[in-house]
């Protein structure tokens, strides 16, 4: 298939830029094997197409105040965004000896980042981003993304981040972010720092609905995956097969495995919230029958549109997604049914052009899609 494929017009005055209350976004619910007209409910009312013995499967990532402003040893200013951590290959790529200098800086959590103004600063310069961290450039990579060394151990980076970082909004969000922001683009079950983006379709869920899925008999299992900034790149080859995916940490626990394994061997259904829950799942779902739910953490790079074979995820949460998109791709591979064929992006298209109709919120902050 060709990315061109996934494009589509949007009305632009349908981004939503501010977010709904937790349960009160519209919600589009659609049949797989699209036998069933679609409903238009809300997201509190996602309860209602959950039965007891089935599994919902959150991702408890917590996002990082991963943008930065600060300044230059001359007073110039800086602007940093976080991507990921940086890897020893990325400092490999330029042959960098991240222990040099040692006396100028103390080693600490090293990052990648998108560093503005970017041709001001060469491996060596040195950035403060008051309060509490201070970062070296100890190297450039080819496409331009600085990896900074900053003056904390990994063990209270976290911490100082917090109260030095801004919320990282997504970059066609084109506002300062606010107070309300550090809430609403943030799960109410994050629990592991990690992502430097939200997993967006968490964010419709609030205590009070998981408090109540959660006594219909439904088994609410958690995994991680750390949303890179990966998630927003768009698709660069023309050919899908050309495409590398972005690679994010992820982890799904023996625990989380045993409950997930007992759902299926039950016949439960498993609904994952969100596109980053669903990689996580289909990357593990890969033993025996008996227990096709394998424990694990590592990286991962699956990447799914129309043709790919379901493995564990049977209902699916999600956003409405950028035309293009990797995500989108991934929702209209769940719309195929199994069908190999094009079916599933014409049902993705059909689906998306009646929410431009009935006025859908997009994006982030923006509505929800059912699919079961």
């Amino acid at each position: 298939m060709l990315t061109s494929d996934f494009d589509f017009e949007f009305p632009q005055d349908l981004i939503a830029y501010t977010p709904a209350p937790r349960g009160e976004s519209r919600m589009m619910v659609l049949d797989k094997s699209g036998d069933s007209p679609a409903e238009f409910v809300t997201t509190g009312q996602l309860g209602q197409y959950l039965r007891k013995g089935d599994a919902l499967v959150l991702n408890d990532t917590k996002v990082l105040k991963a943008r930065l402003l600060g300044s230059s040893p001359s007073g110039a200013a800086v602007e940093a965004l976080l991507l990921a951590p940086a890897s020893s290959s990325d400092l490999g790529q330029v042959g960098v000896d991240a222990t040099s200098d040692a006396s100028q800086i103390s080693l600490g959590a090293r990052w990648q980042a998108l560093v503005k103004p970017g041709k001001r600063f060469r491996p060596g310069d040195i950035v403060d981003f008051p309060p509490a961290l201070r970062a070296k450039v100890v190297s450039v990579l080819e496409n331009g993304v600085r990896i900074l060394e900053f003056d904390a151990s990994h063990k209270d980076f976290s911490a100082r981040l917090e109260v030095t970082g801004k919320v990282p909004l997504p970059p066609y969000i084109k506002r300062a972010a606010e107070a309300n922001d550090e809430l609403r683009y943030q799960s109410v079950f994050a629990a592991e720092p990690g992502s430097v983006a939200a997993p967006t379709a968490s964010l419709h869920l609030s205590e009070a609905m998981l408090e109540a899925i959660s006594a219909q008999g439904v088994e609410i299992v958690k995994v991680t995956l750390h949303v890179g900034a990966g998630t927003f790149k768009p698709v660069q080859s023309e050919n899908l097969s050309g495409h590398k995916m972005h690679s994010e940490v992820f982890v799904l626990s023996e625990s989380s495995a045993a409950k997930l394994n007992a759902v299926r061997a039950a016949g439960g259904r498993i609904f994952a919230v969100g596109t980053t829950a669903a990689r996580v799942l289909e990357t593990q779902a890969q033993g025996p029958t008996d227990k096709p739910f394998q424990a694990g953490a590592g990286t991962t790079e699956i990447f799914i549109y129309p043709g790919y074979a379901w493995k564990g995820v049977d209902g699916l949460l999600t956003n409405f997604h950028w035309p293009k998109s990797t995500l989108f791709m991934l929702v209209a591979s769940f719309l195929t049914d199994g069908d190999p064929g094009p079916c599933g992006l014409t049902r993705a298209k059909a689906a998306y052009a009646d929410a431009f109709a009935k006025r859908f919120r997009l994006f982030s902050y923006g509505d929800a899609m059912l699919i079961r």
